[in-house]
């Protein structure tokens, strides 16, 4: 592994579904030579379910206590880029984890972006039999408060090609695409 990638920080990624925290994180990652994580997609892995099952079966309560426990270890890996779920920031513990552990990065896009990315998505249990569009706002209003309560960075990610997110979050870190700033 290179001298300067033991130098980096954690990287954590929170925002809204459909934001772009696991596109974005699993590029940034691979530019890095870091590991890519994604709380969702270890919560499935472990428990052989998918993440609509769990909510089903346990409700968003039940959900939310496996993704307390996740994020609780994830955080404490080096070397990682951790996508978030949307609703991680709701438990005071995921926020003081997430906050003191390493970089939050809040990826920030519209209400109506956010419509567009996930209106067919059928694996967002709380976009599922209601007003997908109205729900997105609810939620954006309920969680920016606290996305912004732990955010070292605020990336916009509307409108842009995966590649300039990176590239964005790469400068805000202090290093350029292709050399180490560290």
């Amino acid at each position: 592994m290179p001298e300067w990638i033991a130098k980096l920080p954690k990287i954590f990624f929170v925002g809204l579904m459909g934001a772009g925290k696991t596109t974005v994180g699993r590029f940034l990652a691979k530019n890095l030579e870091l590991d890519f994580y994604d709380t969702d997609q270890e919560i499935e892995k472990r428990t052989g379910v998918r993440v609509p099952i769990i909510f089903e079966m346990e409700g968003e309560a039940g959900f939310r206590k496996r993704e307390v426990g996740m994020i609780d270890e994830l955080t404490q890996l080096d070397n990682i880029v951790l996508a978030t779920g949307g609703g991680a920031v709701l438990s005071a513990e995921n926020r003081q984890n997430l906050g003191s552990r390493g970089i939050v990065i809040y990826l920030r896009a519209s209400v109506h972006d956010l419509y567009l990315r996930t209106r067919f998505d059928r694996n967002r249990p709380l976009l599922q039999n209601t007003n997908a569009q109205a729900k997105l706002e609810q939620l954006f209003n309920e969680r920016d408060p606290f996305y912004r309560e732990i955010a070292h960075h605020i990336v916009d990610t509307g409108n842009q090609p995966v590649i300039n997110i990176v590239e964005k979050i790469q400068a805000l870190l202090g290093y350029s695409t292709s050399e180490p700033q560290i």
